[in-house]
């Protein structure tokens, strides 16, 4: 019977010891053998299992194998070792018979496990000894930086670059654990942690999905909207349909946001009347410019009003006649003279 070497690959990311059962057998059957003491090799000493450590060479693995078709497990550490087992694999390949390499995962990364080592990376970064220009930021330093992060992903997804969306989007969660991280060194009665920010996000998602985690029935889509608004209006208590409204997003979409919510609440809230030119003084006459602004204001209001009547999207039309003019702006500086297209 030919002679086995098993790597067993476990995830850094769980705690040790937390292994399946078929790694349980392999490490309780056969000597176990790893390159380093390691918090894995450590759960198994605890729990009756001998762990030697042999030097990462594939001589000395070859070396601890038991006669008469036996078998020896190599514990991988941490970052799994695959610089030894490359070797391995390679020396085996040139001597197939000195013994099988079987590859088994005792343990694997559960979904969102990259999201611990971005806590743990941005945690060393804002530690005594880390980035010191991040341990100087504060929430308000950062502010800025969220808003740009924001727009430059929604950028992306307006380009229909789902690369870069995904880079854009790694720029924003940067921004979440920086202030997160941030936050615990905070003044007390104001600290939190990455981990308040996730469960109050887990327990809003499953208070404002009855009909996903509650069983509730709904007709449609358009109820669950509803259900949202409603749930979202009794944990807010808020006085006035209009709370909650980000001020600092874009002028445009700032009207829209308000202009909808008027519309959901059945408010009846006459627009700005058109100005009177005759009523209008000069600019340059003492309040003629606070007039001229005003009536500008007034008459974008009404032009966002039209657009949502229409079913448009003034900000998102705004933004593309802009972005086309800057195309044309682009075309002049190379000489091709010609209107925006």
């Amino acid at each position: 019977m030919t002679a086995r070497i098993v790597l067993l690959v476990t995830s850094p990311r769980l705690p040790a010891g937390l292994l399946s059962a078929a790694a349980w057998d392999l490490v309780r059957s056969h000597p176990v053998c790893t390159a380093a003491d390691s918090e894995q090799a450590d759960a198994l000493r605890a729990a009756g299992v001998t762990v030697t450590v042999l030097p990462p060479d594939p001589e000395a693995l070859l070396a601890a194998l038991p006669g008469s078709g036996g078998a020896v497990v190599w514990l991988s550490g941490p970052g799994g070792d695959q610089d030894f087992a490359r070797q391995l694999g390679l020396r085996l390949a040139r001597e197939p018979a000195l013994a099988e390499l079987e590859l088994c995962y005792g343990s694997w990364d559960p979904p969102g496990a990259r999201l611990l080592d971005a806590v743990a990376v941005m945690d060393r970064l804002v530690s005594p000894g880390g980035d010191p220009w991040k341990r100087q930021q504060t929430h308000t330093s950062l502010a800025p930086y969220l808003l740009e992060e924001a727009y430059e992903a929604y950028d992306a997804i307006v380009d229909g670059d789902p690369d870069a969306l995904r880079e854009e989007l790694g720029d924003v969660l940067l921004q979440v654990v920086l202030h997160a991280r941030l936050a615990e060194d905070g003044p007390e009665e104001h600290r939190w942690s990455v981990d308040d920010v996730a469960g109050g996000l887990v327990d809003k998602m499953i208070r404002r999905n009855p009909h996903v985690f509650a069983g509730e029935q709904v007709a449609g889509v358009e109820e669950i909207i509803e259900n949202w608004e409603r749930i979202k209006r009794a944990e807010k208590a808020r006085g006035s349909v209009l709370d909650g409204v980000a001020r600092s997003q874009p002028a445009l979409s700032l009207a829209d946001e308000i202009l909808r919510r008027a519309e959901r609440a059945g408010l009846a809230v006459p627009l700005p009347p058109e100005p009177d030119p005759a009523a209008t003084p000069p600019e340059d006459t003492p309040g003629g410019a606070a007039r001229a602004e005003a009536e500008l204001g007034a008459a974008l209001l009404r032009v966002v009003a039209d657009a949502r009547a229409a079913g448009l999207d003034a900000e998102a039309a705004l933004r593309r006649a802009t972005l086309a003019y800057a195309d044309a702006v682009r075309a002049a500086e190379n000489g091709n003279v010609g209107p925006p297209g």
